[in-house]
């Protein structure tokens, strides 16, 4: 046996601080970032906002996002991009996060289009990333299950073994099913213990270095005393240094003990929106809502007093840093929203020029490779992010569904199928209105093959009485 040694040379990305900042921005809605702005504000001597600031009329070409940003100090060593689109950034706090995609049939999507006028909940969300994940109805009909048993704060409320009773299938089933949802987002998500939500946030990090390997036998062996806060105990148990410990209990410390609280926290009152898309000829344009976008400066005299090295030096420059991030980070935002939100616009073209009949069936995995971006990553910037259109206000997520097969081998986008069946029911004669028996017929002979429980779910997703109450004199 030939023994060697090999040198493998590589990138490692570090879950930095400001890594997680930027990642948590990018998931913020608009009001959520207003909050968000406000309060770094507030605790950021360094930090200013700009008054007054118009933006040039779009008569012209867009500017680029570059152009319409905040004004960053000079001589910054911050990096060019943030790498917020990692596979496994999904661990710091809420967000939306790996929804599997793929292109199978499937007639069961909720409703999006409702999600513009009503809170979504916890279960909502996972339901929006289960339908995108299991395309088998009898997988579909075992994680609705599971789905339904989850506790507004993310945890699994019900044993297994009452599942198994409820559903008739094997443990293992279940089990494997419960094994996919825990990979959706919010991190953590279906756990059935404090232990287990926290080791599954932890499973998401890929890198692996000392202080996550330590956190994860803390949170394995020894959470007890870790919630005692005995780290005497604690290190002599795990036979590490202050230092490690240190850093194993801080990256512990970030996880969200309660992933389901921040999905449905509260309704907005209003929506301010992230995008604005217009007709300019024939063409689309797609531009951020200046409106929204907080604009802020360093300040310069405060920002002159950071080159000595005391305490009171120190701090100040300590400041600049963060406040330099921040700025960076919202940049970030912005240039991620605008490239996702101009590839939706031109899978969807067909939506702006002829209405929902013509919408295309459309999954995370499509956007994701247009703007070669981590599936987790579209998720994150579609959850909470709205756009003003010719056609009216739209959750990014209204333009996302699945197909359903037609006769012709192609397939229809089942929020474009909804509206054929509004179209038809509102074109029917009042005094004999379709049964949902007779519009599956009349879409079979158009093509598109669904069955009658399906024509009903869509009917009353889009808030259309059954025939019986649509009848009139």
């Amino acid at each position: 046996m030939k023994q060697g040694l090999e040198l493998k040379l590589g990138q490692h990305l570090a879950m930095t601080p400001q890594l997680q900042q930027a990642i948590r921005l990018l998931q913020l809605s608009t009001l959520d970032l207003q909050q968000e702005v406000q309060m770094m504000l507030d605790s950021n001597p360094l930090l200013d906002e700009e008054e007054g600031v118009e933006l040039a009329a779009s008569d012209g070409p867009s500017p680029a996002p570059e152009e319409r940003q905040l004004d960053l100090a000079a001589e910054t060593s911050l990096p060019e991009e943030l790498p917020v689109d990692s596979q496994w950034e999904d661990v710091f706090d809420m967000g939306s996060s790996a929804a599997g995609s793929a292109t199978a049939n499937d007639e069961d999507l909720p409703d999006f289009e409702a999600r513009n006028s009503r809170e979504q909940s916890l279960q909502d969300y996972l339901r929006w990333q289960a339908n995108l994940t299991f395309f088998e109805s009898d997988d579909r009909n075992l994680a609705e299950l599971i789905i339904d048993a989850i506790d507004d704060t993310g945890y699994l409320g019900a044993e297994l073994s009452e599942l198994v009773e409820t559903s008739g299938r094997p443990l293992a089933e279940l089990e494997a099913i419960l094994r996919q949802i825990q990979e959706f987002d919010p991190p953590g998500v279906a756990a059935r213990s404090l232990a287990e939500c926290l080791s599954l946030q932890l499973q998401q990090i890929e890198e692996e270095d000392d202080a996550l390997l330590l956190a994860r036998r803390i949170v394995d062996e020894q959470l007890e005393l870790l919630a005692k806060h005995d780290y005497v105990r604690l290190a002599q148990a795990l036979d590490a240094r202050e230092e490690k410990l240190r850093a194993a209990v801080a990256l512990i410390a970030a996880l969200n003990p309660k992933p389901g609280s921040e999905i449905g926290a509260g309704a907005s009152e209003y929506v301010i929106p992230d995008v604005i898309v217009r007709w300019v000829g024939k063409r689309l344009r797609v531009e951020l809502n200046a409106e929204a976008m907080p604009r802020l400066r360093i300040n310069r005299h405060y920002a002159g007093l950071s080159g000595g090295k005391d305490a009171a030096h120190r701090y100040i420059q300590d400041q600049l840093n963060e406040a330099r991030w921040f700025i960076k980070s919202l940049q970030s935002r912005q240039e991620t929203i605008l490239k996702v939100a101009t590839a939706i616009v031109e899978q969807q073209k067909d939506f702006f020029m002829h209405g929902p009949e013509a919408m295309r069936p459309m999954v995370l995995r499509d956007i994701a490779e247009a703007v070669e971006m981590h599936e987790s990553t579209i998720s994150r910037v579609t959850n909470q992010k709205f756009m003003t259109t010719p056609r009216g206000l739209f959750e990014f997520k209204y333009f996302f569904s699945s197909h359903v097969g037609t006769d012709q081998g192609g397939a229809a986008s089942a929020t474009a199928i909804r509206a054929v069946i509004l179209k038809m029911v509102q074109a029917e004669d009042s005094q004999h209105p379709l049964s949902d028996a007779e519009i599956a017929k009349v879409l079979a002979e158009q093509g598109i093959q669904i069955a009658r429980r399906t024509v009903a779910k869509y009917r009353e997703a889009a808030n259309i009485p059954p025939a019986s109450q649509r009848r009139r004199l």
